[in-house]
């Protein structure tokens, strides 16, 4: 069952306070100033993409769904701010009545992007719209950064399967968050039950050292796994002695053991001393899982050695060297009164040192060349030229504040797939390179 995706609860009522206390002052300063019902529209982007990164993955759009559905101020909350003094009295009555009824564009989950995307287009007034800053970047940052990794990982890889295990290693709400982002990205399994449970991933476990340990002999721990979960188990044998360890496997499971698993060492040594042990004691069959450390870098190291599988924790859930996609969530129209009839006005932050931004409301699309591989990103305001019509990237997830594109998560896995099929084959490449097609502005003379 996709839980969070299909919009059963979450793991909090209300998401209203995952903000930053300015969102609330601004809130207050324009209800005051008469501007808080202008139209407006934000957009989500990154100026660049991390350090050596060739594409993004976009991550967490479901659970942006579910955090604007139930940004609620109850009770509680409101107290909490009065009595702080955060706001005035007005703004609380405001924010009691609080519901998102604009609009959401977006690309959509598992799909890749580039700098300057448009990832996210949140439209409706500037005081219903302001409040989601900081939960959207929240959830995009850490979703997208934990996807991107786990593309990369996915695809040095090479087609084999790939166990998320670092719930150990993050805060015990993100290791959920990572385990979903992952599973976009290519992951295959979790070993992180919550995970499971609210997105419906497959799990998977067995045991650790400390069960060998906790026996007199490695032969009884082995034959206690055997006897609890059956001769297709994984079995742990690097505690001692490998050799002799997978020795004794064979001997206690049979050749239908399922798979042994190695945690330290040489990998590539011993993964290929383990295969040549199993197949000379009749055990062909038997997979080969390697964990420890391993990052897309490891992973593809070990792309000539006879693993079957890998699990990967740290450097999973901690985005592989980059934790964050600095998105930013910027205004870039608004109109010029509250008259619902007002047009848009472009707007758009001046700024040195790499800070500036592009006014107006955006659309994007994927321009390919003649082999259908994505050549360009282009990024653009007004009407949307003929030959990129049908190549449009953002699409409807929330209308009148009515949430519209729920989907399972395995669509989402899917498109990635797609799209990182569809890029040119540099993309798939770990040396430190540029984003892998360029971003093309194309600043049309019509309005936002």
């Amino acid at each position: 069952m996709n839980t969070a995706d299909l919009g059963l609860p979450v793991e909090v009522p209300s998401t209203a306070l995952f903000t930053d206390q300015y969102e609330l002052t601004m809130l207050q300063a324009a209800l005051k100033a008469g501007t808080a019902e202008r139209r407006s529209v934000f957009e989500v982007f990154t100026r660049r993409l991390p350090h050596g990164r060739r594409y993004g993955v976009v991550a967490g759009t479901g659970r942006v769904l579910d955090a604007v559905t139930n940004f609620r101020f109850d009770a509680g909350m409101l107290a909490f701010l009065g009595e702080r003094g955060i706001v005035d009295e007005a703004t609380l009555n405001w924010l009691a009545d609080y519901r998102f009824q604009g609009d959401i564009w977006g690309y959509p989950e598992g799909e890749v992007y580039f700098p300057g995307s448009p990832l996210l287009r949140v439209e409706g007034s500037f005081a219903e719209c302001v409040l989601l800053e900081t939960v959207i970047l929240s959830i995009l940052n850490h979703d997208s950064a934990i996807a991107a990794a786990a593309s990369r990982m996915s695809s040095a890889a090479g087609g084999r399967p790939l166990i998320e295990m670092g719930a150990r290693r993050t805060h015990e709400l993100a290791a959920v968050a990572a385990a979903r982002s992952a599973y976009v990205g290519g992951f295959a399994t979790t070993s992180d039950l919550a995970a499971g449970f609210r997105y419906g991933i497959p799990t998977v476990g067995t045991s650790a050292h400390a069960f060998t340990l906790l026996h007199d002999q490695e032969r009884d721990a082995f034959r206690a796994q055997v006897d609890a979960l059956g001769a297709d188990t994984t079995l742990l044998v690097d505690t001692y002695d490998v050799a002799e360890a997978v020795r004794t496997a064979v001997e206690v499971a049979g050749p239908e053991l399922g798979a042994v698993r190695i945690d330290s060492g040489d990998l590539l040594l011993v993964a290929h001393r383990v295969r040549q042990q199993l197949d000379d004691l009749g055990a062909t069959d038997t997979r080969i899982v390697v964990t420890s450390d391993l990052d897309e870098y490891a992973i593809a190291s070990l792309a000539a050695a006879p693993v079957d599988a890998y699990g990967v924790g740290t450097q999973l859930v901690t985005g592989s060297g980059h934790p964050t996609c600095s998105m930013v969530y910027k205004l870039v129209a608004r109109a010029e009164s509250a008259d619902p009839s007002a047009p848009l006005v472009p707007v758009a932050k001046k700024s040195t040192g790499g800070k500036t931004s592009v006014g107006g409301r955006k659309w994007a699309a994927r321009r390919l060349d003649e082999y259908g591989v994505a050549e360009a990103e282009v990024v653009g305001t007004g009407a949307v030229p003929d030959e990129l019509a049908d190549r449009q990237l953002l699409v409807e997830l929330v209308k009148g504040g009515e949430v519209v594109a729920r989907e399972p998560l395995d669509a989402a896995r899917e498109r990635h797939i797609a799209a990182r099929a569809n890029l040119p084959l540099s993309a798939t490449q770990l040396s430190r390179g540029e984003p892998v097609i360029p971003t093309e502005y194309l600043h049309l003379p019509s309005g936002s």
